[in-house]
């Protein structure tokens, strides 16, 4: 775990998912326990990871250790995201839309997590295809990942981020402005 973000930060710690899994062997079954966690500082670093176990808090425990160490970093343009993104992950598609303030998040469990332990507070989001938990957790890590700030993209493009027409959220009207649907 890195060390500048394990002092005086309070984690937000998500258990998305705990299953139960069995190992057939010749003389019987072996029981284990598998937890899905979502770990974010609510200021735009998340992280999430599996941990396995014989005991449901060791598997809880061992995932947000794992979230932690892996967490990654998301621009956010005040409480929403800078644009809009669309990523997969095997089957499941999520899309992410920035929305405008006191929206709220408009999402559904998995996705819901990621968000709320990302610190993103509004957002509209939409799963398509498949709703496998662990599936939606990776393909909405992904869709964040893909994320750009206006300075990044002014840096890609070799100019200064105040010549970057930026709308948060809303499309381009014919007179330039934004329109909201």
């Amino acid at each position: 775990m890195p060390e500048e973000w394990e002092e005086g930060v309070e984690f937000i710690e998500r258990v998305v998912e705990i299953t139960r899994v069995d190992k057939v062997h010749k003389g019987g079954r072996t029981l284990s326990w598998r937890a899905l966690v979502v770990v974010g500082d609510g200021q735009g670093r998340v992280g999430a990871a599996i941990g396995k176990a014989g005991e449901i808090p060791e598997a809880i425990r061992k995932g947000t250790e794992k979230a932690q160490s892996e967490m990654i970093t998301v621009p956010l343009v005040g409480t929403t995201i800078p644009h809009e993104v669309n990523c997969r992950y095997q089957c499941a598609r999520v899309i992410l839309r920035p929305a405008s303030e006191g929206t709220g998040v408009i999402a559904g469990g998995a996705v819901r997590a990621v968000m709320e332990a990302a610190g993103v507070k509004d957002v509209l989001t939409k799963v398509l295809g498949s709703k496998n938990p662990v599936n939606v957790v990776w393909a909405t890590l992904r869709g964040l990942q893909q994320l750009r700030s206006v300075e990044q993209v002014a840096a890609l493009r070799g100019k200064r981020p105040e010549d970057i027409p930026f709308r948060p959220w809303g499309r381009r009207t014919e007179n330039g402005g934004t329109a909201k649907d």
